[in-house]
């Protein structure tokens, strides 16, 4: 099954849905009901968004279910709230000057430190 488009692919007007239907016993509902903001994501980004609910959001344990690195996750977790209409780490504010950071997510990225560390030190805990 496909993903209902929420935006026209000719204007990139907002898109309402006016009818739903119950191909099991062939029931349809007509109205207007509004579009989910999920509804633009892929289904690769579904299924992160998913795995990320479904890990509590705590990215050792996604880290360890998709067998990916923290600044990979990080990655497709930015992927995801861009795509929602956001802009990640707007609200962030942070004093680790860049080269810092780099290094923190290098030692990371070889398991040197856990992501629990690495948080804390991104944001000047430690």
């Amino acid at each position: 099954m496909k993903t209902a488009l929420n935006k026209c692919p000719v204007c990139e007007g907002e898109l309402v849905v006016i009818r739903l239907h119950c191909d099991t016993c062939d029931t349809s509902i007509e109205g207007r009901f509004a579009n989910s903001a999920f509804a633009g994501l892929t289904a690769e980004q579904l299924d992160f968004v998913e795995t990320f609910v479904r890990c509590e959001g705590k990215m050792n344990r996604l880290a360890d279910e998709l067998a990916m690195s923290y600044p990979t996750l990080r990655n497709r977790l930015h992927e995801v709230i861009r795509t929602l209409g956001y802009e990640p780490g707007k609200e962030e504010q942070t004093d680790v000057p860049d080269d810092k950071r780099i290094g923190i997510l290098e030692k990371l990225d070889s398991g040197s430190i856990s992501a629990e560390q690495a948080m804390r030190l991104l944001n000047g805990e430690e």
